[in-house]
């Protein structure tokens, strides 16, 4: 890390619903928190979700986390899925199932449209299962002119359960 640089606040939204997802989102948030120019500040409750998109697949578990880098977004999006890599993560189909998935929500109150990333993340509030753990943390995250709280009012969160109230549930897997 170059002492020059700032820290700077990221959410990531994380899921998974193969093998362990609960303990492989874990691994990633201690992988995260582990290095130098990353700091997880924040992690919501562990969701138990209901698939979206491609329905038919097993539920998976979700949590988001709030994390100070020194890192740009193009090299934290980076480090995330060299995280997923590391992790075993095969991208087979589009919404399908998987290990890990490590989403950048939000970068400050960067808006970015490349071919790399998309910020904020383009169909994070059309989804309850990104929506209701970002609450936890952030309901008064402004994205798109509204807060994290007026787009949940409106998601649909139709079978969303906590999985895990502990906030160091991530902490705690090993």
């Amino acid at each position: 890390m170059l002492p020059n640089k700032s820290w700077r606040s990221a959410t990531l939204g994380l899921g998974g619903n193969l093998g362990e997802p609960r303990r492989a989102m874990a691994e990633a948030l201690r992988a995260l928190d582990a290095r130098p120019d990353c700091r997880v500040r924040a992690v919501s409750r562990l969701y138990r979700t209901p698939p979206w998109g491609k329905t038919d697949q097993d539920w998976f578990f979700n949590a988001c986390a709030k994390v100070e880098t020194t890192l740009g977004p193009e090299t934290l999006l980076e480090t995330c899925l060299e995280i997923e890599r590391a992790m075993k993560r095969v991208r087979k189909e589009r919404w399908g199932p998987r290990t890990i998935d490590i989403d950048l929500l939000t970068f400050d109150d960067l808006s970015i449209v490349s071919d790399a990333l998309h910020l904020p993340h383009p169909r994070m509030t059309e989804r309850g299962f990104v929506l209701m753990p970002l609450a936890d943390f952030a309901a008064d995250l402004s994205v798109r002119g509204r807060t994290i709280r007026e787009w949940l009012n409106e998601a649909d969160v139709t079978g969303i359960d906590v999985a895990d109230e502990n906030l160091d549930w991530w902490r705690a897997q090993g």
